[in-house]
């Protein structure tokens, strides 16, 4: 597995005007050339009446496919411009479409350059962007006794359980990135003097969203 990334994980608009004309972005989780092409599509048709509908995207965790189109502006002024701003930001499976209502008023080369740009800035921060991670599941068993001091290292790891299970032991479930796994098993197995018996699961991307763990 690759290490953490950046992906899109909830698309988001929006919108700024640089005289007279409207830049709306619109983000999109993406994985394939070909979600992002019928992305595209559907924006181009959202938006029929526009000037232009330019677009970016970046897929992959190491963001090696890229694809950027002024459609219609002048060269560099719109695509290039959005994909910079996606591959500063460091986000992956990504495509951003830019639609321009023209104004009447004509922005030059270095206006076009900060409205397109802006607009993909605003649409991210209107996005939500979380780390994909590489982690395993470790389903860890222990004495009621034991409980308390086992949350309190997880806690203090930063790590909330999946869930709890109550038996005739307490067993806990907890993603722990895999860059931790490690030092976090050694940390309880020293915590809880041997006592808690510790299960590796199989590797697996997850993220955090909200406070809740979701597997990517």
């Amino acid at each position: 597995m690759t290490g953490g990334y950046k992906i899109l994980w909830k698309g988001g608009t929006g919108e700024l005007t640089e005289k007279k004309s409207r830049f709306i972005a619109t983000t999109e989780p993406v994985s394939t050339e070909e979600e992002a092409a019928a992305f595209v599509e559907r924006m181009r048709r959202k938006y029929w009446d526009a000037r232009h509908n330019c677009y970016a995207y970046v897929l992959g965790a190491e963001g090696r496919l890229q694809k950027c189109s002024d459609d219609g502006e002048p060269s560099q002024t719109a695509g290039r411009p959005m994909l910079d701003v996606l591959l500063g930001e460091g986000v992956r499976d990504i495509c951003v479409v830019v639609t321009r209502y023209f104004g009447g008023v004509l922005l030059g080369t270095g206006g076009l350059v900060r409205a397109y740009s802006g607009a993909v800035q605003e649409g991210l921060r209107n996005s939500t962007v979380i780390e994909k991670c590489p982690g395993r599941r470790l389903e860890i068993a222990v004495e009621y006794t034991e409980l308390g001091r086992l949350q309190y290292l997880l806690a203090r790891a930063g790590f909330t359980p999946l869930d709890t299970r109550y038996t005739d032991r307490v067993e806990l479930s907890v993603m722990v990135p895999e860059s931790d796994k490690d030092s976090l098993m050694s940390r309880i197995t020293e915590g809880t003097a041997g006592k808690a018996r510790i299960a590796v699961g199989e590797a697996a991307y997850y993220g955090i969203v909200g406070g809740e763990v979701v597997f990517l």
